[in-house]
């Protein structure tokens, strides 16, 4: 779901034609911090996927989570274990009121609950799962975006390193005594992105530009990723987090087919390697 400024809200129906164009003569502005607008309407970059000046972002991380700034958070969190493909495995942690909110946002391909507990317990346990296991706390989205095409074709494949992670993190013996284990049952989300039959993706977007357009018929959403078929171009990526603090507008007919914002295209399907741009 795309929601847009006003309240606006754009179903993002599998097959359906996503096309949009950026203002001309216009900027990028921040979009501010914890619901409120930037003082300075400042200009940010079009890579950023925060859109946020310096002072904004700082502000929108103040009483964070992720940053560490609400230890004395009274709500359960849960730890989890996310997959997003071979060899790529997290670990990280969530309100439990949320459900499995954040790993649908993080574009995970499947995933378990490690445990439920205080905040400072399940932060002691991300932590331990990094230092005794190796276990990352992020996975680029480059590198996830690089492998939804090639990934094992049955959910019990899919499923094997988080059981095993599972199992090895429960073996620790300086698991919080405060944290409640949670049994490993894997959820599998290649379904619901949508990706279980998806073409190797050829190119992301890498910003957008005043002016620029980009058109595609949606084939899956995967977290903040929307994959498009572009005509001429095949399967392209766009993280809608670029597409904040522009000012878009519907695309004229005659521009709607041939991207006009700077698109990196892959040459061995890996989002690392960078061929040439649109």
């Amino acid at each position: 779901m795309l929601v847009w400024d006003g309240g606006r809200r754009s179903p993002l129906v599998r097959g359906k034609r996503v096309a949009f164009a950026v203002a001309e003569e216009t900027a990028r502005r921040c979009v501010g911090a914890r619901g409120n607008d930037c003082p300075l309407r400042a200009t940010v970059s079009g890579r950023s996927t925060g859109a946020r000046c310096e002072e904004c972002a700082r502000l929108d991380r103040a009483h964070s989570v992720a940053a560490d700034t609400l230890a004395d958070d009274p709500r359960p969190y849960r730890v989890y274990l996310a997959w997003f493909g071979p060899g790529m495995t997290k670990v990280g942690i969530t309100a439990a009121e949320r459900g499995s909110a954040r790993l649908l946002e993080q574009g995970a391909v499947c995933f378990s609950w490690l445990g439920t507990g205080p905040l400072m317990a399940a932060r002691r346990t991300e932590e331990l799962l990094r230092a005794a296991l190796n276990v990352p706390d992020r996975v680029p989205y480059a590198d996830k975006r690089a492998v939804r095409a090639r990934l094992p074709h049955t959910s019990d494949e899919r499923a094997v390193e988080v059981r095993e992670l599972h199992a090895r993190a429960r073996e620790l013996p300086a698991w919080p005594d405060s944290l409640e284990p949670s049994p490993c049952q894997v959820v599998d989300h290649i379904e619901v992105f949508g990706i279980q039959h998806t073409e190797p993706v050829l190119a992301d977007v890498r910003e957008l530009i005043p002016g620029g357009t980009l058109g595609g018929a949606l084939v899956a959403v995967a977290g903040p990723d929307l994959h498009l078929a572009v005509d001429g171009h095949g399967v392209v990526v766009l993280d809608t987090r670029l597409m904040t603090g522009w000012d878009l507008v519907t695309p004229q007919a005659s521009r709607s087919g041939e991207p006009t914002v700077p698109v990196r295209k892959f040459t061995t399907g890996s989002a690392g390697q960078q061929d040439g741009l649109f």
